[in-house]
């Protein structure tokens, strides 16, 4: 899809997702008027891993109750490489349900790959689906836009990874492109996979001040597609595969 006039754009991101990205991520990025995409991997719920305490159910009414995006990203945290067609696509769409049912939400209709991991098949399979699918290649979106595979930029560590966060916030700027940066945990001492709040802070407050708008990715896509999820929410659940439950489960 082309970008058209709509940017400059910057997203930000968070995967699985541990509740330091509610509790500290949130509070940052609404302090400078955007709103955060949340990539949900419903298995994860209740549980604590090495990126801390998961989410919890009041967590996904919380974010949503705050004007953030609740997206999906499998049930069980599944890898497209290393899982059967049939069952991540299955998974896909249990997630789906189990957000639409056990939370009583509806999901965006956006997608991330867990790991960044995907398959040709995988992706013609989901792009015919979902509003989008994200992944971990790095880059800009536009002029045109791969809404099967959505380029997107880590944003892991401390404030000294600010400069080179900066660096591609200009030059989304002056492209006048879509920037995707993706984190998980947001603390102090932030796993391999987080980032640290002074340092997102430090990346929001430019990405704000370069004149870019802050997104989500449905209220991109709500824009260059002129389709909202509400639209497109008969399209899981209509499919055989994705409304299977999946034989795997969780697993990272």
């Amino acid at each position: 899809m082309p970008l058209g006039n709509l940017g400059p754009i910057v997203t930000f991101s968070f995967d699985d997702f541990p509740r330091s990205a509610l509790t500290s991520g949130t509070e940052i990025v609404e302090r400078f008027g955007g709103r955060a995409t949340f990539y949900v991997a419903m298995g994860l719920m209740n549980t604590t891993n090495a990126l801390g305490e998961q989410f919890r159910a009041a967590d996904l009414h919380s974010l949503v109750e705050r004007g953030h995006e609740m997206a999906s990203h499998t049930f069980s945290h599944l890898s497209a490489r290393k899982t059967s067609l049939k069952d991540f696509l299955a998974d896909v769409g249990y997630c789906e349900r189990v957000i639409r049912e056990d939370i009583a939400a509806s999901p965006s209709g956006n997608f991330a790959y867990p790991y960044g991991e995907v398959t040709l098949a995988a992706k013609k399979c989901l792009g015919a689906r979902m509003r989008s699918c994200r992944g971990t290649c790095g880059g800009l979106n536009g002029p045109d836009v791969d809404l099967n595979l959505l380029r997107a930029n880590r944003l892991y560590g401390g404030i000294d990874q600010s400069e080179a966060a900066k660096r591609l916030i200009i030059e989304n700027t002056g492209r006048k492109s879509w920037l995707i940066f993706y984190s998980h945990d947001v603390a102090s001492s932030p796993s391999p996979f987080g980032c640290s709040p002074r340092l997102l802070e430090e990346v929001v407050s430019f990405a704000a001040g370069s004149g870019a708008k802050l997104m989500t990715v449905a209220e991109v896509l709500n824009q260059i597609c002129g389709t909202s999820a509400k639209e497109l929410e008969h399209l899981l659940p209509s499919n055989d595969l994705l409304a299977t439950t999946p034989s795997v489960r969780l697993t990272r």
